[in-house]
């Protein structure tokens, strides 16, 4: 099963790691990613740039484009991991070794539904079956 851990922090949090070398920050994410990479769970890693950003509001007729992609909110998605793991205890485990913890910092874990998931016969399904069988996705 495919799990998104998303990794969430405060304002405050995010603050408090502008002091921390980048260096040092990319060599112990980096050891925590071979972890991942040797146990053959990991499926994609990616860090968010929260400038700029943009958020469409689709909450009228017309969407609504601002700026974002955080306005009034109290937490920063700042990247996430997808997992191909046996379970969401095995996801939970991997959540809990993240590195940089600490007051402000969450991590949310979601299932990704995969594709198989679907009713196979409905046309749309298939159509996007054959492109990601195009792309080598499958």
């Amino acid at each position: 099963m495919k799990y998104m851990l998303i990794m969430r922090t405060t304002d405050e949090a995010a603050q408090d790691f502008q002091d921390v070398d980048f260096d040092q920050m990319l060599e112990t994410m980096g050891k925590f990613n071979d972890e991942l990479i040797n146990a053959g769970v990991l499926l994609a890693a990616e860090g968010l740039d929260p400038e700029p950003g943009l958020v469409v509001d689709h909450g009228s007729e017309t969407p609504v484009v601002s700026d974002g992609p955080y306005g009034e909110t109290k937490e920063l998605f700042g990247g996430y991991y997808i997992l191909d793991v046996a379970s969401q205890e095995e996801a939970v485990e991997w959540a809990k070794r993240l590195p940089y913890s600490g007051p402000g910092i969450k991590t949310e874990i979601r299932r990704v539904s995969t594709i198989d998931e679907f009713p196979q016969d409905n046309p749309w399904i298939k159509r996007e079956r054959a492109w990601r069988e195009r792309t080598g996705q499958l």
